[in-house]
């Protein structure tokens, strides 16, 4: 494929995930990223395997003591499941930014519910390609399941650019049962199917942030039904 046909093709993706997570996507993920009961038995859990996630990567940077002086980048925030409780630790300042301006309005909205110090916080309505700044810990959760895998490696080496010290990404990790659940799901489309959903092969990203000078530390499978998220934490070397 030309490069300009990928361009485009990559262009007409980023549209689609705006509108979709600006618009009916918006309704669903808020409620699922909530304590709301209109969910599914589906979206209830992945409701549970994403906060495990989400817990995860806080216990983790817990182990590293005072966060007043670190800055962090919640690259993708959503509704801002991170961003909030990284605040409510303490965290010097955070950067939240999502694709979608209502996921954004909604983290700033949670923040200023919670008395939230929003002094520390910024909210940005941006996609990966667009970030920019200098952090000492970019994050990234379940959001490169969005990119196909050459796209998910490219915004790997744009995200370490932007870290000092730590990446922590989450995805969706490339297995044979994954691919073929992906596959079936695939004959039996639906209004909920509206974006398309990406494995990644886990050694492409490891390779990816390698290239840039980091290694892999630490990662944890998290996984309910209906949700499989690989977590790795990079350190600069």
């Amino acid at each position: 494929m030309a490069m300009e046909q990928r361009q485009e093709l990559k262009q007409a993706e980023k549209t689609e995930v705006a509108n979709y997570f600006n618009g009916t996507g918006f309704d669903r993920w808020n409620r699922i990223y909530s304590e709301s009961d209109d969910v599914n038995k589906v979206q209830r859990n992945i409701r549970i395997g994403h906060q495990k996630t989400v817990d995860d990567v806080l216990a983790w940077l817990q182990e590293r003591g005072d966060l007043s002086a670190m800055s962090f980048c919640d690259a993708g925030c959503g509704v801002g499941s991170l961003s909030l409780p990284l605040a409510a630790m303490g965290a010097g300042s955070i950067a939240a930014s999502d694709i979608s301006a209502a996921m954004v309005a909604e983290t700033k909205r949670r923040a200023a519910d919670a008395q939230l110090d929003l002094s520390r916080l910024t909210f940005t309505t941006s996609d990966l390609e667009s970030l920019q700044g200098c952090f000492h810990t970019v994050i990234c959760l379940d959001v490169f399941i969005h990119y196909p895998q050459q796209a998910a490696e490219e915004m790997v080496r744009h995200l370490c650019g932007l870290t000092q010290e730590s990446l922590l990404v989450s995805f969706a990790p490339y297995t044979p049962l994954l691919a073929l659940l992906k596959r079936i799901g695939q004959l039996f489309p639906g209004p909920s199917k509206t974006t398309r959903a990406y494995t990644l092969r886990e050694d492409g990203i490891i390779k990816a942030a390698m290239g840039c000078g980091f290694e892999p530390v630490r990662s944890k499978l998290n996984q309910a039904p209906f949700y499989f998220s690989r977590l790795i934490e990079f350190k600069k070397i």
